[in-house]
C-alpha cells in the first residue's frame, strides 16, 4: 500500500536519492550520460536542497514499511519543481498519485494553474494527465545543453 504524506525533517537525504536515482537511471532512454551528469552532478544533496523542499508544498511517496518511493513539490506560485519517483516504481501509479495529491492541494489553495518545465520522460506523463505543452526549452547546466518542455494545467475554466 502506498501512501502520501507531507514533507518531513530528515526526509531529505532520501528525496535526493530519489532523485539522483530517477535522473541517471530512470531517464537514460532520454538523455545521455553527460546530460544526466550535468543534471544531477551529485549523489548527495547541496546545503540548499533541504530549504527548497521544505519552501515549498512537498508531497512524498510512502510504502508500507516507510520507505519513500518518489516525491513532488509545488511552489506557492503553482510551479510544481520536482517531480521523481524511483526507477523500480515507475509506471505502477506512484506518480500518478503524487501528481493527484499536488492537483487537491493545489485546488484546495484556489491555484487556477500550475506550470512546470518538464523532462523528455515527464513530458509524457503530464501529457497524459491532461497537462498543455507550451513550448520546448534549452537550458544550459555546467556548459551542457539540457532539453525541457514548458508545460502548463490549467485548474479552473
Amino acid at each position: 500500500m502506498v501512501e502520501l504524506r507531507y514533507y518531513q525533517e530528515g526526509d531529505d537525504v532520501a528525496l535526493h536519492h530519489i532523485y539522483y536515482r530517477a535522473v541517471h537511471e530512470g531517464t537514460k532512454q532520454h538523455y545521455n550520460e553527460n546530460e544526466r551528469r550535468a543534471w544531477a552532478p551529485r549523489d548527495t544533496p547541496n546545503p540548499d536542497w533541504e530549504p527548497r523542499l521544505s519552501d515549498q508544498i512537498t508531497l512524498v511517496a510512502i510504502d508500507d514499511a516507510g520507505t519513500r518511493l518518489g516525491f513532488m513539490t509545488l511552489g506557492y506560485d503553482g510551479h510544481l519543481d520536482f517531480a521523481y519517483v524511483l526507477p523500480d516504481v515507475m509506471g505502477k501509479g506512484v506518480a500518478t498519485m503524487l501528481h493527484d495529491g499536488i492537483v487537491y492541494v493545489a485546488r484546495a489553495l484556489n491555484m487556477h494553474k500550475l506550470d512546470t518545465e518538464a523532462s523528455h520522460l515527464a513530458r509524457r506523463f503530464f501529457l497524459r494527465q491532461g497537462w498543455l505543452e507550451v513550448r520546448e526549452n534549452r537550458t544550459d547546466r555546467y556548459g551542457v545543453t539540457l532539453t525541457n518542455f514548458w508545460m502548463h494545467l490549467k485548474l479552473t475554466d
